[in-house]
């Protein structure tokens, strides 16, 4: 069945078509676009007229274009518009206007991306599910989810994401939830707001577009939930609270061993138990949140609980990989966390508690270690040194054994390290790749954490490099 004909996408977004077409995805990357998909021209560093022919000769079905690019002929599946991104927006405007989906979206400080998946992992298991792929959650990630989910999609899973005000209100009116998710509030993007009661405000409108007689599932621990609530509350939404001190769903207690995480809660007062096949308070927390917004959404939070169990964290997210350095000893190895997409003071504290409760003894030699590459935290504002200063002072980072440090806003954490502790500081990531392996032994446990912008992704790839990596 088609995801789009001409004429359907001809009348959402009032543009022209030459020949009728019909598609079966959509895509705005050649790179990643796949036989049948309409091509979407967005102009953003590069213009994407650029690739329309390549995109038609990779198996385009179809482009959809404000002209008609150089070299593609006349009869080419071309739908003409005025504006590509508006037209975008209208596409997926008119795929969530003929879904009868139960539709959910989560905005957050922090675990934005960590807890859609742990949602599509669960509503994979009571329905067709359709969800953002990665972290497309802004001003063309949003319309393009849309305007790729089925129109038979029972449950849809959106993430919306913001770095000034303003951003979130008119991406949850385009996406109509019936449930909306906060995760978190959290001195993140900081250089745009003034402050954190800022950032609720603006995360609380992610009920901006909430449909009449829906749920919002907000997290209960944070300093700023009256804020949340009031907003909540002034929607007609009904309030639902999780996290460590929530009365609905309540994280009461946690072990986290090697690989498990054992989660004791009391959900709607009766007590439970479930497992996390990872590691981390933070991911602990969210999953109570996962289970509220099963139930508001109509599905089954009993078996999510032991679906959950299923779900790994992302690349880049908190993803746990063994590097194998001889595949002939089968005790030559490390491990490695690769939390590396993004960072803030609260994803930094929570990282660092995963890596500090991971017992690398259990199994490993008397000389393993527990290592921390850390990475500039951006987009602090006028928190961002003391937020670095403050960061050497983290109780779970004062139990391990060696921290490197990368970037120059990093550099006041290291100056203010305890100095048996302190590793190597960098100003840049490429200069940790020089010696990279004499840092990194058999038996140790290493993480890797920094927003995106420090780049410290690219030591990730380069320890994977040390050997052979599977995950755990």
């Amino acid at each position: 069945m088609a995801l789009w004909t001409a004429c359907e996408a001809q009348a959402a977004t009032g543009g022209y078509c030459s020949v009728p077409w019909d598609v079966h995805g959509v895509s705005i990357d050649t790179r990643t676009l796949q036989q049948g998909d309409l091509f979407v021209a967005l102009s953003a560093a590069r213009d994407g007229h650029d690739f329309v022919a390549q995109a038609l000769e990779k198996g385009a079905a179809a482009a959809l274009v404000q002209r008609r690019p150089d070299g593609v002929p006349e009869a080419a599946p071309l739908l003409i518009v005025p504006d590509v991104l508006q037209a975008l927006t209208d596409l997926g405007r008119a795929a969530r206007a003929r879904c009868a989906a139960k539709v959910l979206a989560v905005t957050g400080s922090v675990g934005k991306t960590s807890t859609k998946e742990m949602l599509r992992t669960v509503l994979e298991f009571q329905g067709r599910t359709h969800a953002s792929v990665a972290s497309y959650n802004n001003h063309w990630g949003v319309p393009l989810t849309l305007a790729r989910m089925p129109a038979d999609t029972q449950f849809a899973i959106f993430e919306i994401g913001m770095n000034h005000p303003g951003e979130i209100a008119p991406l949850s009116e385009m996406v109509q939830p019936h449930v909306a998710v906060i995760t978190t509030v959290a001195p993140a993007h900081m250089e745009a707001f003034e402050s954190l009661e800022g950032i609720a405000r603006e995360k609380a409108n992610i009920v901006a577009g909430l449909m009449p007689q829906g749920a919002a599932i907000l997290p209960a621990d944070v300093s700023t939930i009256d804020i949340l609530v009031q907003a909540a509350l002034a929607k007609g939404a009904t309030v639902v609270g999780f996290g460590e001190t929530a009365d609905a769903f309540r994280l009461s207690a946690l072990e986290m061993h090697h690989d498990v995480t054992v989660i004791k809660a009391r959900l709607r007062g009766a007590p439970a138990v479930l497992r996390l096949n990872t590691l981390g308070r933070h991911f602990a927390v969210n999953a109570m949140g996962v289970l509220a917004a099963v139930e508001a959404l109509s599905g089954d939070p009993t078996r999510a609980a032991v679906d959950l169990f299923r779900w790994q964290p992302p690349a880049g997210r908190g993803r746990r990989e063994t590097i194998s350095l001889d595949p002939t000893d089968t005790s030559a190895y490390f491990e490695l966390i690769d939390d590396a997409y993004n960072a803030n003071p609260a994803s930094m504290a929570a990282a660092l508690e995963v890596l500090a409760a991971s017992d690398a003894q259990d199994r490993m030699s008397q000389g393993a270690r527990r290592i921390a590459i850390l990475g500039d935290m951006l987009e602090l504002g006028r928190e961002e040194a003391q937020s670095h200063v403050r960061l050497a002072d983290n109780k779970h980072l004062l139990t391990i054994n060696v921290v490197h440090c990368v970037g120059p806003r990093m550099r006041a954490c290291y100056e203010a390290l305890p100095v048996e502790i302190r590793g190597r500081w960098v100003s840049e990531a490429e200069e940790l790749a020089s010696g990279l392996g004499e840092l990194i032994a058999a038996g140790d446990r290493v993480l890797v954490k920094g927003s995106l912008g420090s780049k410290v992704s690219m030591i990730v790839d380069l320890i994977r490099n040390l050997g052979h990596r599977s995950q755990p």
